[in-house]
C-alpha cells in the first residue's frame, strides 16, 4: 500500500487546475465524484452542503468522493442563501449541480441568475435524463438510465438477464467523466472567449456515447444485437472469466493469435487438438473446453501459471485484494490517506501531479475559511 503521491513532485502546485475555483452543488452520485475528479487535478471546490442529514445517510466522514474539497452550509429556501450561492458563482469559473430540471431555477441559482453576475461561467448540469426530453422530469437512477441506452442489454450470460455494473457504467463513466470533460473544454472556451455557457451533460447520453464502437459494428454486421453471442461481451471462449476449483475465477482476454497462443499452451491444451477459434460454432466446445481445466486448479494456482506472460489472463480481485497487488502498490493506484484506504488521483501528470490534500468535506466545515478566501460575507449571515 502506497503512503506518497502517485506522481512524482513537480512544480509547487496543488495539480493542473492549480487556481480554478468551483462551485458544487450539494447532490449525490455523479456530480460529487466529478466535482472530486476537479479537486484531485488542484481545483479549490468549494461544496455548498444543505442543513439536515444526507439524503442518502451515512457518515461524511467516510464519503470520499469528498475529498480534496471545502464546504460550507447554505440554505437554498432561506432569505440569505440563494444570494450566497450567486456570489460564490461571481468568483467562481464553474459550478455544477445535479438538481431535476428547473430545480436550480426555482432556487434561484439556475443559470440564468448565476451567469448574470459571471458572464464568464461555465454552468455544468448533470442529470440522468437531460435537461429536455419528454423523460427530462422523471426521477431515475442509473440502472434505469443504461438500460435506456442500450448498455444494460449487452452485459449477460446469453438468455440470462442482464447484469448491472454497480453504478459505475452509468453514474461514473456515463455521468461524472462526461460532465468533467465537458465543463473542462468550455472552460477552455471562456477563458479565450470571456462568455461562459451551460454543459448539459445526462448520464443516458453518456451512456449511448459510449457504445459507439458498437453501432459501427452492428452496422458492418460484426455484432449480433445479443447479449452474450459477440467478441466481448461473454460470447467469445477467450475472453470472458471461468472459475476455478477453489470457487475463485480468472479473467481471460486472449484475443490476438500470439497471445490466445500462449494462453492455450499454459492452459495446458497446446497443439491440434482444439477446434478452429475464428468459426463461433466451434466457441461452445472451446468454452467447455477451458471450463474444465481452469476447474482443476485453484485461482492462485492459476494465477502462478499465467504470471509474467503474455497470455492476457488474471485473477479477478475483490476491492481490498486489488489494493494489495504488486502492481498497483508499485505505481500508488492505490493509497491510504486520513485513515481510509481509497484509490489515488487519475491520470498522472509529470509536471502538475494531483494530490489528496484534504479528508471528506463534513458539511459547512470550511464556512468561514471559504467566506475569507473566495471574499464572500454573504456565507457567514446565513451561517450564524
Amino acid at each position: 500500500m502506497s503512503h506518497d503521491t502517485p506522481d512524482p513532485p513537480g512544480r509547487a502546485a496543488a495539480g493542473p487546475l492549480d487556481g480554478v475555483r468551483v462551485v458544487e452543488l450539494a447532490g449525490i452520485g455523479p456530480g460529487p465524484f466529478a466535482a472530486m475528479l476537479l479537486a484531485d487535478l488542484g481545483a479549490d471546490v468549494v461544496r455548498v452542503d444543505r442543513p439536515g442529514p444526507s439524503p442518502l445517510g451515512g457518515d461524511p466522514a467516510f464519503d470520499v468522493t469528498n475529498r480534496n474539497k471545502r464546504s460550507v452550509l447554505v440554505d437554498l429556501k432561506s432569505s440569505e442563501g440563494p444570494a450566497a450561492v450567486r456570489a460564490l458563482a461571481e468568483r467562481a469559473e464553474i459550478l455544477v449541480e445535479g438538481y431535476r430540471p428547473g430545480v436550480a431555477e426555482r432556487l434561484g441559482v439556475g443559470p440564468d441568475e448565476c451567469m448574470a453576475v459571471n458572464s464568464a461561467l461555465v454552468y455544468g448540469r448533470m442529470t440522468g435524463w437531460g435537461q429536455r426530453g419528454p423523460l427530462a422530469s422523471l426521477a431515475g437512477h442509473d440502472i434505469g438510465y443504461i438500460a435506456t441506452a442500450g448498455a444494460l442489454s449487452m452485459i449477460g450470460e446469453p438468455g440470462g438477464r442482464p447484469v448491472f455494473p454497480a453504478n459505475l457504467l452509468g453514474d461514473y463513466a456515463g455521468g461524472s467523466l462526461y460532465l468533467a470533460t465537458g465543463v473542462l473544454a468550455a472552460l477552455l472556451t471562456a477563458r479565450a472567449t470571456g462568455r461562459g455557457q451551460v454543459v448539459d451533460a445526462a448520464i443516458v447520453d453518456g451512456a449511448a456515447h459510449l457504445t459507439t464502437m458498437f453501432w459501427g459494428r452492428l452496422a458492418e454486421g460484426a455484432w449480433r444485437d445479443a447479449r452474450g453471442r459477440n467478441l466481448l461481451d461473454g460470447g467469445c471462449p477467450y475472453y470472458g472469466v471461468y472459475e476455478t476449483a477453489d470457487g475463485g475465477w480468472m479473467a481471460v482476454g486472449a484475443l490476438e493469435p500470439q497471445f490466445y497462443a500462449a494462453f492455450v499452451s499454459l492452459l495446458g491444451l497446446g497443439g491440434d487438438g482444439l477446434p478452429d477459434r475464428a468459426d463461433p460454432h466451434n466457441w461452445p466446445e472451446l468454452r467447455a473446453a477451458f471450463a474444465a481445466r481452469f476447474k482443476t486448479a485453484t485461482r492462485e494456482e492459476w494465477a502462478a501459471v499465467f504470471a509474467g506472460t503474455d497470455a492476457c489472463v488474471a485473477p479477478v480481485f475483490s476491492l481490498h485484494e486489488a489494493a494489495g497487488h504488486p502492481h498497483l502498490t508499485g505505481r500508488g493506484t492505490y493509497t491510504e490517506a486520513y485513515g481510509i484506504t481509497q484509490p489515488a488521483p487519475a491520470p498522472r501528470f509529470s509536471e502538475t501531479p494531483g494530490s489528496l490534500r484534504l479528508p471528506p468535506a463534513l458539511p459547512g466545515a470550511h464556512t468561514p475559511d471559504v467566506a475569507r478566501d473566495w471574499d464572500v460575507p454573504e456565507l457567514l449571515k446565513d451561517h450564524r
